[in-house]
């Protein structure tokens, strides 16, 4: 394939994935979710249903969860991605990541990466409601993650516990950041279908 082939069927883009630079020529028939697995090597991200309804797929994208499997890569120039892989800090795990190994809120692991990412878009678009979501509604906005194993009383008491975890620990100033961050946009999910809701689970 020669040049005028190449740039008729991809196109150059750049993404930072997890704090990171890259640059990429990707085929305009690319999903994000073949980008991350295929071409960065980050398989933390499943390929489950491949219709976005399952959630396995899950990132976040500019600090938004999205059902990766959805998302041309194409249209993603520029954008910040968050997968599994890059959830945990230089200080050590996330506070889910711990909580869901306290909490024993995963059997086989498909689905952890998706519940993890789709959490901690849950974790960012609650940290100022006054109220934090209480089980019912932790168990509503993580709704678009499925768990073939039944691990979800486990998984809602682990986002509760980091939940717990990440409000007493965030400074005023953070919280008056996110709040002006989440309210220059919708706080629903960003999908690539009007309607649907972004990989919660």
């Amino acid at each position: 394939m020669d040049a005028t082939d190449t740039l008729a069927t991809g196109s150059e883009i750049a993404l930072t994935v997890n704090d990171r630079p890259h640059t990429l020529t990707v085929d305009h028939r690319a999903t994000l979710l073949d980008v991350l697995r295929e071409r960065l090597g980050l398989t933390g991200a499943k390929q489950g249903c491949d219709h976005g309804q399952c959630g396995a797929c899950t990132v976040l994208l500019d600090g938004r969860r999205v059902n990766s499997c959805l998302l041309p890569a194409v249209a993603q120039d520029g954008r910040a991605v968050t997968t599994v892989e890059g959830l945990a800090g230089p200080d050590g795990p996330h506070p889910l990541q711990r909580a869901f190994l306290e909490q024993d809120a995963f059997q086989c692991g498909f689905c952890t990466p998706g519940q993890l990412c789709s959490a901690a878009g849950v974790l960012r678009e609650t940290a100022d409601d006054p109220v934090p979501p209480d089980e019912a509604a932790v168990r509503e906005l993580l709704s678009g993650n499925i768990c073939r194993c039944g691990a979800y009383p486990a998984i809602v008491r682990a986002v509760r516990q980091a939940q717990a975890e990440v409000r007493s620990e965030a400074p005023s100033e953070a919280r008056a950041e996110r709040r002006s961050e989440t309210r220059s946009g919708p706080r629903a999910d960003v999908r690539a279908e009007p309607g649907a809701r972004d990989g919660a689970a």
